[in-house]
């Protein structure tokens, strides 16, 4: 099997060739998904070419070889049947039916986006909010936030956790591998790894409204010095992603320019999430109506003592934490 894809894979190349002109940013992987993805995206191709190629050179063939003015091509108006020919026909199909199957059970657990990666390095967490028409990421052990620009060291894991507070969405950086969606209400994650320093681009790919064709990012993968810088940079910014100030962000605004947050209310992500989460029952918010607006929208996770004083439940990592 193993030299069979081999072989499938090598085939396919001159497809990939013909298709480099497009720019596609799948055929160019910079990561080990990405380039997994690639092989099977190859692999896929070199087996229908199997049918397509014949196929159509059939479909040329056939009309010059029995066309009326060839005297020498067999005429039989009356025949109606080939067991030869149907089991080619069959046959052929079939294995390859089975071979792509057998591929994708055994990649669709490889490539699972929810599994984590195996590696020594310590992964990067980041969380991913989709909002109107924009990104936002939040660095949780660093205590920090970016819009519209992302950046994570070369050769170590990125742990993403991933939810909309707005419509449902899809993240994907497409020399990096595997789109996930992006649901209110919902978490879902993905594990990448770059191992090649450079910007790549990063959208949504699923359609969301009338910004949604500027709805772009850069993820910058670096070396671990160039990571600390970013970390450094995004530090010196004198703005904090708080209640008020994520309630304005999150209002629809298109062509947003990059900008960060040198600090980040703990446990922004949690209430994004929480804030869309309803009485599954019933369909409704689990609130009254007299609920106050300004403390249910506020992204952070708060309980109180019972003198009435509000403790966050997490805190920003000092610098002896991380």
């Amino acid at each position: 099997m193993h030299s069979l894809l081999s072989r499938l894979r090598y085939a396919s190349v001159g497809v990939a060739v013909l298709l480099s002109g497009c720019n596609m940013e799948v055929l160019t992987p910079k990561g080990d998904i990405g380039a997994h993805e690639k092989s099977l995206i190859l692999i896929a191709l070199g087996l229908m070419a199997i049918v397509a190629i014949p196929v159509i050179a059939m479909t040329l063939w056939f009309p010059w070889r029995y066309r009326s003015g060839n005297k020498k091509a067999t005429y039989t108006p009356n025949w109606s049947h080939s067991t030869k020919i149907e089991l080619v026909v069959w046959t052929i199909p079939a294995i390859i039916i089975v071979i792509l199957a057998t591929i994708t059970w055994t990649s669709s657990h490889a490539l699972d986006p929810y599994k984590p990666l195996d590696s020594e390095a310590k992964p990067v967490t980041v969380q991913v909010v989709s909002m109107d028409w924009k990104w936002l990421f939040v660095y949780p052990e660093y205590g920090v936030a970016s819009v519209n620009e992302l950046a994570f060291p070369v050769d170590r894991p990125v742990n993403f956790q991933i939810t909309s507070d707005s419509v449902m969405n899809a993240f994907f950086i497409p020399q990096l591998g595997s789109q996930i969606y992006a649901m209110a209400g919902m978490e879902t994650k993905l594990h990448l790894i770059a191992r090649e320093p450079g910007s790549y681009e990063g959208l949504s790919t699923n359609f969301s409204g009338e910004g949604f064709s500027d709805m772009h990012f850069k993820a910058i993968a670096t070396s671990e010095d160039g990571f600390k810088d970013w970390i450094a940079k995004a530090k010196a910014a004198q703005v904090t992603l708080d209640g008020e100030s994520y309630n304005t962000l999150a209002e629809p605004s298109q062509k947003v320019p990059v900008s960060y947050y040198g600090q980040v209310a703990p446990g922004l992500f949690t209430s994004v999430v929480n804030k869309h989460m309803g009485d599954m029952s019933h369909g409704e918010m689990p609130m009254d109506s007299h609920h106050d607006m300004s403390q249910a929208d506020m992204p952070m996770d708060m309980h109180h003592h019972e003198d009435g004083d509000a403790v966050s439940s997490n805190t920003i990592p000092t610098q002896a934490e991380k």
